[in-house]
């Protein structure tokens, strides 16, 4: 599975593990830590494709959905 939703583009980020204060005061390397994406596996049915699709969409690509229709949002995306 592909950690990327492919309607939003979202992929993974590296984020430092450092404040300010820490810097200043001791040095004590955490590292880099990668974050990823709410990724949820789910199936939605598109009525103008009278078709059932199980996709693995970020939760901010869903909320999309629910708001702009499915068939929309796909076909801008190039998922359909």
């Amino acid at each position: 599975m592909a950690k990327t939703c492919p309607v939003l583009h979202k992929t993974s980020k590296v984020g430092g593990g450092y404040s300010n204060r820490t810097r200043a005061t001791q040095f004590n390397p955490t590292g880099m830590v990668r974050k990823y994406p709410n990724l949820q596996k789910k199936r939605i049915y598109v009525p103008e494709l009278k078709k059932t699709l199980t996709l693995t969409l970020s939760t901010r690509a869903w909320k999309t959905i629910a708001k702009n229709g499915a068939h929309s949002v796909l076909k801008k995306a190039g998922v359909i």
